[in-house]
């Protein structure tokens, strides 16, 4: 398992329960005879990319994006030589017109990891073609136990959730101590029923200032690592 030590450390009793141990087996059988994504050294790569100690935004997506050269290990985010997917495209225009930064030159969010960010989601595996492939077979046990855990063991995290998949997940945050955004998805189908407007990026600022937090340098300037 491609986790790095601070991670691994905070997750210890998680990852060696039975239901995480026979989920490696699975996964590591699939990887061998099909075509998985992210490639299996990125599974991991949202923890990876951000020491546990800096979390400060966890953005909660669904599963990985399933056609080639897409899902590099990060929520909602694709390699930069890919084409932006929809609902990352309608992420881009909040953010502009949220932060008035410049329209991103491509759709890695790497840069967004490296502030802070936690983009994970529910289900850190996918088939080639087959969304949602690898549901129920213990990624959400694993990722509501991260959202649980980092609840529980820290405080002021902003929590991010974009449609009802991800709200389902409040109840895993202590409210008293971390600030929740909610709004519909922006996907195509939903971004209009409450994403767009919503200000999640301003209103995650606003909060950290106030909380004596370094805020998120959200606009994702010139180029990003060909990932």
């Amino acid at each position: 398992m491609n986790l790095n030590t601070d991670w691994t450390t905070f997750l210890s009793d998680e990852i060696h329960k039975n239901y995480f141990t026979e989920l490696q087996k699975f996964i590591n059988d699939e990887y061998k005879k099909i075509n998985i994504f992210p490639i299996y050294d990125n599974i991991f790569r949202a923890f990876n990319l951000l020491p546990l100690n800096k979390v400060k935004v966890v953005i909660i997506g669904q599963d990985p994006y399933h056609q080639v050269n897409q899902a590099n290990g990060l929520a909602f985010s694709v390699s930069s030589k890919s084409k932006l997917p929809p609902s990352l495209k309608n992420i881009y225009k909040e953010l502009v017109e949220d932060m008035a930064c410049e329209y991103p030159m491509n759709g890695n969010l790497e840069n967004w990891a490296r502030e802070g960010v936690l983009l994970i989601n529910s289900v850190l595996t996918v088939r080639e073609s087959q969304a949602n492939s690898h549901r129920k077979i213990g990624w959400e046990q694993f990722t509501d136990n991260v959202i649980k855990k980092l609840s529980n063991e820290f405080k002021n995290i902003v929590f991010i959730l974009w449609g009802a998949p991800a709200q389902k997940k409040e109840n895993l945050i202590d409210l008293s101590k971390h600030f929740v955004i909610k709004s519909s998805h922006p996907s195509p189908l939903s971004s209009y029923r409450g994403f767009f407007g919503s200000k999640p990026f301003s209103r995650t600022n606003t909060y950290l200032i106030n909380h004596s937090i370094k805020p998120i340098s959200w606009c994702l300037k010139g180029e990003q690592t060909l990932l």
